[in-house]
C-alpha cells in the first residue's frame, strides 16, 4: 500500500489519488455546477446555481444506509448547528434515488438537506471530478465553497473510511474567520 493512501488526499493538491478532473482549490465552481438542479428528500428542486451568495459545504455520500455513510449522515446532523451558526449552508449529496433518500434521512432524524444526484446519474459528482465510474456512485468528496462560489476547501476520501468532522469545522473556521 502506498504510505499516506488511507488518509483523505486534498483536491487539486500534487499528486492527490483519484483527482483527475476535480476543480482546483479557488476555482470557480459557478460553470461546472450551474444548471444542476436535484431534488431533495421531498421531490422538491434545488439548483446548485442557488449556492452562491452564502458559503455552502457539499459533502457527497456513495450509498445511503451504508455504516460508513449513516455515521457520516449522524456526525453532519449532530454538527450542523455549529456550522450553519457560521452561515454555512450544508447539503449532502448522494446518487441514491430520492425514495432511498428520504427513508434514509426519516430513519437517521437528518435535518439537514439531503439531495439526489440520481438523475442524470451522477452529474453533480461528475461536474466535481468525484464519480465513480466503475461502481456508480459518488465518492466521497468534500468541497467548501465561499459566497461567491469559489472552491476554498475540498477533500477526497478514501472507499469505506469516513471523513473526519473536525476538518469540517476547521476548514470553516478558516473560510469565515
Amino acid at each position: 500500500m502506498t504510505p499516506g493512501a488511507d488518509a483523505p488526499a486534498a483536491v487539486g493538491a500534487p499528486g492527490a489519488a483519484g483527482a483527475p478532473g476535480a476543480p482546483a482549490v479557488g476555482e470557480d465552481l459557478g460553470p461546472r455546477l450551474d444548471g444542476l438542479v436535484l431534488p431533495n428528500t421531498h421531490g422538491t428542486p434545488v439548483p446548485l446555481a442557488g449556492l452562491r451568495g452564502a458559503p455552502a459545504l457539499l459533502v457527497l455520500l456513495p450509498y445511503a444506509f451504508s455504516r460508513t455513510c449513516t455515521s457520516e449522515l449522524g456526525e453532519l446532523r449532530d454538527g450542523l448547528g455549529s456550522l450553519e451558526a457560521t452561515g454555512v449552508r450544508v447539503l449532502a449529496v448522494s446518487c441514491d434515488p430520492v425514495p432511498a433518500l428520504r427513508a434514509w434521512a426519516e430513519q437517521e432524524r437528518v435535518g439537514l438537506d439531503l439531495l439526489s444526484d440520481f438523475w442524470p446519474h451522477g452529474a453533480a459528482a461528475r461536474a466535481l471530478g468525484a464519480f465513480d465510474e466503475v461502481n456508480g456512485v459518488a465518492r466521497r468528496g468534500s468541497f467548501l465553497l465561499d459566497a461567491g462560489g469559489v472552491l476554498r476547501w475540498s477533500v477526497l476520501g478514501p472507499s469505506g473510511r469516513a471523513r473526519p468532522f473536525d476538518a469540517y469545522r476547521a476548514a470553516v473556521a478558516d473560510l469565515v474567520g
